[in-house]
C-alpha cells in the first residue's frame, strides 16, 4: 500500500494557481512533520516546504516564499500546498514526504514518499 498519494497537479500558465493534495494511508504517518519536494528531470529531488505535526510552524525555500503555502488537516490526514503566480521554474513532478524531521531538507532524513504529482506552467 502506497503511504502517500499525492493529487492536484495539472499544465497551467505562468501566473495561474494550483492546490495539491496529498493523503496519508495511515494515521501514523499523517501524524507526522510533513513537506513538500519537486523535481526536475536530470536534477536532484529538491526541497518545496515543511510543516510540523500541529501544523504551527512552517518552512520554505526561498524561491516560493511568498507564494506557496503549506498546511494540513490532520482529522483528514492530507496535506496541502497551495501555489500562486506560477513560474515556469515550477515546472516538476511534486512529492509528498512524512516522517521526517524539521528542519532537514534532505531527501535521506524522510521515510515515507508518495508516487508524485506533475505540475507543468506554460509561458
Amino acid at each position: 500500500q502506497v503511504p502517500l498519494v499525492e493529487s492536484g497537479g495539472g499544465l497551467v500558465q505562468a501566473g495561474d494557481s494550483l492546490r495539491l493534495s496529498c493523503t496519508a494511508s495511515e494515521r501514523t504517518i499523517s501524524s507526522t512533520t510533513m513537506a513538500w519536494f519537486r523535481q526536475t528531470p536530470g536534477k536532484e529531488r529538491e526541497f518545496v516546504a515543511a510543516i510540523t505535526r500541529s501544523g504551527l510552524i512552517t518552512d520554505y525555500v526561498d524561491s516560493v516564499k511568498g507564494r506557496f503555502t503549506i498546511s494540513r488537516d490532520n482529522a483528514k490526514n492530507t496535506l496541502y500546498l497551495s501555489m500562486n503566480d506560477l513560474h515556469t521554474g515550477d515546472t516538476a513532478v511534486y512529492y509528498c514526504a512524512a516522517g521526517g524531521l524539521y528542519g532537514r531538507r534532505t531527501t535521506t532524513s524522510w521515510k515515507y514518499w508518495g508516487q508524485g504529482t506533475q505540475v507543468t506552467v506554460s509561458s
